[in-house]
Parts: C-alpha cells; sequence; structure tokens
C-alpha cells in the first residue's frame, strides 16, 4: 500500500487555487513550463501522493463551497459505496443543457476531483459574464469521487468481493466472477485479500438492466451488469437527470493513463489526451449488434466535444492530444459507451501519469490542463460554438505513442 497522507487540511496551494476562476473568467496566464525532463517509468512504487484532496477533505470543500455560493450550488449525498461512503453531486446551474462529469471512478487517478472543485467554485461563486452565461444554459452536476473505497484505498478498483455481489445478486449464485473482478495484483496494488471491480466495465445502455446469470462472466465486448454500488449510484443520478431534463447532453470521465505516453508531433510528454467512445463503426451496420442504437448513438457530438476539450488544453500552453483508440477497440461496459449508445456524447480525459507511477508530481500542472479542457466544453456547449466544430478534424489532433513494453502492459491489462 502506497503512503496514507499525513496533512489533515487542504494544502495551501490547494486552497490558493481555489479561490481564483479557472481560465474562462480569468485572464490569460503565462504559458505554463514545460515538464521538467528525466526518467519516466511505469514501474509502480510507493510514492506521496498527499497533495491530492482526500475523501474528507473532499467532502469539507464541498460544504464549503455550498455555502460559499449562497444557494448555486446545491451538494447531495446520492447513494453509498459499498463500504459506506456518501457519494456526492455538486450541481450547479439552471440550465436546460446537462453536463455531467466524473472522478475518480479509478481511484488512483485523482486530478480530476481538484479540477471538479475549482470549476464548482467558480461557477458558484463567480458574477463574470462568462459564468453567468454558462449558469444560464447549463445544469452542470459533478460527481467527485464516484470510487470513494478505491480512492481512500489508492488504488484502480473499488472494495467489493464477489460473495458479497452474489449475496446482493443471488440469480448469481455458482457463478464464477464477473471478467473485471480484480483479485490479484495490478499496478502494484494486492487485490488477494481485500477484491473488487474495475468499475469502468460495469455499465449498460439497457438503464433498467438486472444481472442475469448467464451473463456472467461476460468479456470486454459485452456490456456490463450494474453489479456494483458505485455503477447503480451514477446510473440512477443519469436516469434521474433524464427524467427532469429530458436528456443529459454531456458526459465526461476523468482519467489517468500510462506515465510515459508523448504527443507524436513533437515527441513531446503529455498532459492529457482525449477520446470519443471505443465502438466500433462495422457494429452500427445491418445486422450489427448495436443496430438498436444507431439513430441515438452521439458519436459525432462526441468528437466534437472533445475537439473543444483539446482545444482548451492547448490554448493554455499544456500538450494534448488524441487517445489512442484502435478502430476495432469494443468497450460498451465503459459508462462513456453505455451513455454514449442512448443519446448523451461523451469524453474520455486521460491525465499522464497515475498515483504509483509519478505520486503526486506534476499534479498542480495536470489539474489546471484538466481545468482547462473542461471550462472550454462548458463555454463551446453554453454558446453553441461545439456545434460548428468539424468533427472529422479530431482525426489530425497529434496522436500519442509510447514505448512497447507500457503499450503492451495496456492492452494486456485494459487499462483505461
Amino acid at each position: 500500500m502506497r503512503p496514507r497522507r499525513t496533512v489533515p487540511l487542504l494544502l495551501v496551494p490547494l486552497a490558493l487555487a481555489l479561490t481564483a476562476p479557472p481560465a474562462l473568467a480569468a485572464p490569460a496566464p503565462a504559458r505554463p513550463a514545460a515538464p521538467p525532463p528525466g526518467e519516466c517509468s511505469d514501474e509502480p512504487r510507493d510514492l506521496p501522493i498527499w497533495r491530492f484532496v482526500d475523501y474528507r477533505e473532499m467532502r469539507r470543500e464541498l460544504t464549503r463551497i455550498e455555502r460559499a455560493s449562497r444557494g448555486r450550488v446545491d451538494v447531495d449525498v446520492v447513494g453509498r459505496s459499498n463500504r459506506g461512503r456518501a457519494i456526492h453531486t455538486a450541481t450547479v446551474g439552471h440550465g436546460p443543457k446537462v453536463f455531467l462529469v466524473t472522478s475518480e471512478i479509478h481511484g488512483n487517478e485523482k486530478t480530476g476531483t481538484t479540477a471538479l472543485l475549482r470549476i464548482l467554485k467558480w461557477l458558484g461563486t463567480s458574477d463574470s459574464p462568462e459564468a453567468r452565461r454558462v449558469r444560464r444554459e447549463i445544469t452542470f452536476v459533478a460527481v467527485p469521487k464516484i470510487n470513494p473505497d478505491g480512492a481512500e484505498l489508492d488504488r484502480r478498483g473499488n472494495d467489493n468481493a464477489w460473495a458479497e455481489v452474489q449475496k446482493d445478486f443471488p440469480q448469481l449464485a455458482g457463478r464464477p466472477p464477473a471478467w473485471n473482478y480484480l483479485d490479484g495484483r495490478l499496478q502494484g496494488d494486492d487485490y488477494t485479500k481485500r477484491p473488487g471491480f474495475d468499475l469502468n466495465r460495469d455499465f449498460n445502455p439497457d438503464l433498467d438492466y438486472r444481472p442475469k446469470a448467464e451473463d456472467v462472466p461476460g468479456s470486454p465486448d459485452r456490456p456490463g451488469w450494474f453489479l456494483n454500488p458505485e455503477s447503480q449510484v451514477l446510473r440512477d443520478v443519469y436516469k434521474r437527470l433524464r427524467a427532469r431534463k429530458g436528456k443529459v447532453d454531456v458526459y465526461v470521465d476523468l482519467h489517468h493513463q500510462g506515465a510515459c505516453v508523448r504527443e507524436d508531433v513533437k515527441n513531446r510528454l503529455l498532459d492529457v489526451a482525449v477520446d470519443y467512445p471505443p465502438l466500433p463503426d462495422k457494429f452500427f451496420e445491418p445486422g450489427g449488434k448495436y443496430v438498436p442504437y444507431a439513430r441515438t448513438y452521439a458519436k459525432t457530438y462526441s468528437k466534437q466535444l472533445a475537439i473543444s476539450a483539446f482545444r482548451g488544453i492547448e490554448d493554455r500552453g499544456y500538450i494534448g492530444a488524441r487517445y489512442p483508440h484502435a478502430p476495432t477497440r469494443d468497450l460498451p461496459g465503459q459508462a462513456r459507451s453505455s451513455m454514449a449508445l442512448i443519446g448523451t456524447g461523451t469524453v474520455l480525459f486521460e491525465v499522464r501519469g497515475q498515483t504509483q507511477t509519478m505520486g503526486h508530481r506534476q499534479a498542480e500542472r495536470f489539474t489546471r490542463a484538466v481545468t482547462a479542457g473542461l471550462v472550454r466544453m462548458l463555454g463551446d456547449v453554453s454558446t453553441g460554438r461545439v456545434r460548428t466544430i468539424d468533427p472529422d478534424s479530431f482525426e489530425s489532433l497529434p496522436g500519442t505513442r509510447e514505448d512497447a513494453a507500457a503499450r503492451a502492459f495496456r492492452h494486456e491489462h485494459d487499462l483505461e
């Protein structure tokens, strides 16, 4: 287990950053310094993580933001994790366009939570024309730390044993564990005594789906099952938003990737890569398995949103790229894939490095890059500019490159 934090309060650099509005409403800052040169490694190590916001600090900061916003930000407990930790939404704005964002669905991928807190503070307290427009046009819903158990354990998976799942779903008695069950070693973490799931494979475009014995163990190219309390919470948040607003327009899932990934134009170490859903086009053709979703699949809008995010990242001086997404990659059990099939434009953010490979090194830089991408998206969605973006230009964005060992490890373990 990597070192736990010893600092009980929000750190001064984070607190100071939260007092300033993000890039959309602020004067353009000086371009950030390039990442420091030196060796990078994807080898898991014990590294410090105390600059990241832990669960208790996040709850305290959400309360403070809600109070400071004087009614603009509404924080709710919308469910609980498998170990009983509250899962929160923070909602600001009342516009017709719903913009939903999650962080830490993988508990060792942490910059997204801080970025969400900064955006919530800005939208909740700023009277700038930009903030007012976003609140008027968008209902912004953040779900920070959707996997709080994994976040506190500083690991990818949640904390849930297959026996517990079978107790919740007796119809699965005698069935082998789902394919995304983690009970060995992964990314330097030992799941043998405290197993869990990769939650980002537990989703299904049928929001009323109930687990069936014949669907388990499943496979990466088939939908998930909503086996875990955390994925059930996100599903229920999504369903309530659709019932109240008619549609969830945008979903963004904030992640991290390998530590040594470079963009392929200038061979620079990356800050953030973006992507649209990994669902092969051939399966939307007659006879394909996704034909029932051919009219609702939001591929075009997802590409437009991803380009908007990339522009925000690059315009603020950070290094963006396309996330590596093979045309044959088929992951319908991801939250972003399931939501895209039923009409939501979805974008993946992949920050370079995870806690086991970089600790909190460059955490501030990466958090600012994520914030820049999200704020640009909010601006483009609120004004409608996003719909004018050429979706085919996504393929002209810089790609990514990583060494052969890192690429093989990512594919072997299906890491995203």
